[in-house]
C-alpha cells in the first residue's frame, strides 16, 4: 500500500522525506514535487529500480530517465567533457528548467535505458525535490504520468496513474508550471537546444550567444 505524505505540514514532511530516501535506498519507486510537474524517481543506480520506472510509466528503454541532482557539484562525478559553456548555463540557470544532456563518466555502472554514453541531467527549483536528492543522492525521475497521459501537475493526478506501483508520495501542492524543461545537449563543441521549454532559445543566447537551434 503506498504511502502519502502531506509537505506543508512539517512533521509530515520531515517523516515523508525520510520514508522517500528509504524507499528508494530499497530499489522502491517514489513520487516528488518538481518545479514543473510531478515526477516518479528511482535510484539512478540500480538497474532493477530504473527497469521498475519505466515499466510503471510503460515506456520503453528507447526514452532513457533523465537523472536529477541536489547540487551543481554532483556533477562533477557523473559527467565528463563538460565544457566551459555548459558550466555557465549551469551557473545562470541552476536550479531551474533546463535538463543538460552531457557525456556520462565511462566508470560509472547505470543503466538508465539506450543513453548512447549521455546522460540528462538536471537540478530542480523546488525544496521537497532538493531535500530528497540531497538526502539520498542523484535520482533516475521522469514525469509522473503513464505514457501518453498529460504530466501531473498534483499529487492526487499522479497517484490516480501510478497507484500502488510507488511506495510514497511527497505531496507539495499544484507544481508551479506545466511547461516542461528545456533541453540542451552539450555533448559538442557548440550547445544545442533539442526541446524549447520553459527557458527560451533567446534566454540561453543571453548566456551562449552561439547556442544552436535543432531542426
Amino acid at each position: 500500500m503506498a504511502r502519502r505524505y502531506d509537505c506543508s505540514d512539517a512533521t509530515d514532511r520531515k517523516t515523508g522525506l525520510r520514508e522517500a530516501a528509504a524507499a528508494v535506498r530499497r530499489g522502491e519507486l517514489v513520487v516528488l514535487p518538481t518545479d514543473t510537474v510531478y515526477g516518479i524517481g528511482a535510484d539512478a543506480f540500480s538497474r532493477e529500480a530504473v527497469g521498475d520506472l519505466l515499466q510503471a510509466k510503460g515506456r520503453g528503454r528507447g526514452m532513457p530517465s533523465p537523472v536529477l541532482v541536489g547540487s551543481p557539484n554532483t556533477l562533477h562525478g557523473l559527467v565528463t567533457d563538460f565544457s566551459e559553456q555548459a558550466w555557465e548555463l549551469v551557473d545562470a540557470f541552476w536550479p531551474g528548467a533546463l535538463t543538460l544532456v552531457a557525456k556520462h563518466q565511462p566508470s560509472l555502472t547505470w543503466d538508465l535505458g539506450e543513453t548512447r554514453g549521455t546522460v540528462a541531467v538536471r537540478m530542480p527549483l523546488h525544496p521537497v525535490a532538493i531535500e530528497l536528492l540531497t538526502e539520498f543522492g542523484p535520482m533516475a525521475v521522469s514525469s509522473a504520468n503513464l505514457t501518453g497521459h498529460p504530466a501531473p501537475q498534483t499529487c492526487d493526478a499522479a497517484q490516480e496513474m501510478l497507484g500502488d506501483s510507488v511506495s510514497v508520495y511527497l505531496d507539495g501542492g499544484p507544481t508551479p508550471a506545466d511547461v516542461p524543461s528545456s533541453i540542451v545537449d552539450v555533448t559538442g563543441k557548440v550547445p544545442v537546444l533539442l526541446r524549447a521549454g520553459a527557458i527560451s532559445a533567446e534566454q540561453l543566447r543571453e548566456v551562449v550567444p552561439e547556442l544552436e537551434v535543432a531542426n
